[in-house]
């Protein structure tokens, strides 16, 4: 949360959103969001050309104290003065951008995005909280969402998935997610999760099948987390593989889970 107060500590924060506008902006699946997001960039620019602009008659209001590491105050003053001369050319740099975005604003607040063709259904690969999420929310963390894709696109078994999910109502129109996740795609998978409710899910995009091959009584998905955790045990853990292992994990899993203390 913003301080109105901390210079640095604001800075971290703003530095912090912008990562992770960049992180959300990576897949866009509802262009719907493409013109108010760019509305508040704008207003995003029109703050950064005023921050920087205060920044630059900050170094000009404490020039008497600049000083190079070893003390000479004239060539601190210079560097001082150099930093408020670029400062000030990078306010000017922001609002030539906010121009060009106010014409991107005009031009995307004038579309009617239509609606998507359903070609393909979403059935669910693996769901997984609590202690079972911490090593895949750890791999988000340090490696990104792209790897953790890949890492629990081991418990993808094929069309065997496929045939688990029809058989218990888990296929869905769109990727199952709920408002509190943090959401990311990658081919055919897509990856929603949350750090601070502790759980991860992925689910595959495949072609619409004969709706007679899928249950029609199964309830539809409540985009609830309470849903999805009681949705999480029973739809991944339901199932044996013939060697007594979990269904929906990958054995690479295990390895991590002894390592971590986990699952025991």
């Amino acid at each position: 949360m913003p301080t109105f107060n901390d210079a640095h500590a604001d800075a971290r924060e703003a530095a912090e959103a912008v990562r992770g506008l960049a992180h959300a902006t990576q897949h866009v699946e509802n262009p719907d969001v493409l013109y108010p997001v760019v509305g508040e960039l704008m207003a995003t620019t029109r703050r950064l050309s005023q921050v920087l602009d205060q920044l630059a008659r900050a170094h000009q209001q404490h020039l008497p104290r600049a000083v190079t590491d070893d003390g000479d105050r004239e060539i601190g003053g210079r560097y001082a003065v150099e930093a408020a001369t670029a400062l000030q050319e990078a306010a000017a740099l922001v609002d030539r951008a906010d121009t060009v975005l106010d014409r991107a604003s005009n031009r995307a607040g004038r579309i009617a995005w239509q609606p998507e063709d359903i070609q393909h259904k979403w059935v669910s690969v693996v769901f997984l909280q609590g202690g079972e999420a911490e090593p895949v929310l750890d791999i988000i963390d340090q490696q990104g969402t792209d790897a953790a894709i890949e890492y629990l696109a081991g418990w993808d078994h094929g069309q065997d998935t496929v045939d688990s999910a029809m058989e218990y109502g888990y296929v869905y129109d769109t990727a199952p997610r709920t408002p509190a996740d943090v959401v990311a795609t990658r081919g055919d998978y897509a990856i929603s999760y949350s750090h601070g409710l502790g759980y991860v899910g992925v689910a595959r995009r495949i072609p619409v099948p004969d709706p007679a091959l899928w249950r029609t009584d199964a309830p539809a998905v409540e985009a609830t987390t309470a849903a999805l955790s009681r949705e999480g045990a029973g739809r991944h853990r339901s199932r044996e593989r013939r060697d007594g292992a979990s269904w929906f994990r990958p054995d690479a899993i295990d390895e991590v889970a002894e390592n971590r203390g986990l699952f025991r």
